[in-house]
Parts: structure tokens; C-alpha cells; sequence
């Protein structure tokens, strides 16, 4: 059965970490601290995989199953939905460490030290 978010919102805490399923591989982990957590298990390549996709109410079920739904396509088009996050993340990164912008940041920080 779907969640609905009154349902999300009211799940409370117990002894031990639980699940509330949404369907097709969604689901909330709620954790004995109270802190709810977007899941996504499939299937890729004969293995089982997890995707988290958030904290609740960070992400919201709409937003957590329209991730869901964007995981879903890669995986019917042969990609690996956490090989895909991790190549995305890989070239942010790039973008943001460039060997001017590192090299501008450090001469903002420290002239006035060395050029005093």
C-alpha cells in the first residue's frame, strides 16, 4: 500500500529501526532516534542495491518518489543509479577544485600575511 504523507509525518519511533514501504523499491527507514530516511533498494547487474535519498522532511514523498522514479529509468536504460550519483558528485567536484580557483582562494586568505 502507497504511504501518504500524514502517515510519513505521524510514523513515531520504537525499539528497533522499521520500514514503511511506498512501492517499487521505496521506503522509510525510521530509526529508534525518531530520524526518518529515504531508501530506494533495486537491482543491477544480479545484485541488490540501496540508494539513500535523503533525510525526512528534508525530502518530502513527492520529491523522494520523483527520485525514485528518475533511479527507476536509469536502471531499465543499463546505468547504475549510485555509479551515476558518484560520477555527478566526481565532476562537481572537479568544476569546483580548479587549480586557479584553489590557487586565487589561498592568495585572498594569506596576502595580507605575505605581502604586508
Amino acid at each position: 500500500m502507497a504511504l501518504s504523507d500524514t502517515k510519513v509525518r505521524s510514523a513515531k519511533s520504537e525499539d528497533k529501526a522499521y520500514k514503511l514501504t511506498d512501492g517499487n523499491g521505496l521506503f522509510l527507514l525510521v530509526h529508534p532516534n525518531g530520524s526518518k530516511y529515504w531508501r530506494f533498494r533495486y537491482r543491477f547487474g544480479g545484485k541488490e542495491k540501496m540508494l539513500a535519498f535523503g533525510v525526512y522532511p528534508d525530502i518530502s514523498l513527492a520529491n523522494a518518489r520523483e527520485k525514485r522514479d528518475e533511479a527507476r529509468k536509469l536502471v531499465a536504460s543499463g546505468v547504475d543509479p549510485s555509479e551515476k550519483r558518484k560520477e555527478v558528485k566526481e565532476e562537481q567536484q572537479k568544476e569546483f577544485n580548479t587549480f586557479e580557483k584553489v590557487a586565487r582562494d589561498w592568495h585572498a586568505t594569506n596576502k595580507a600575511r605575505f605581502f604586508n
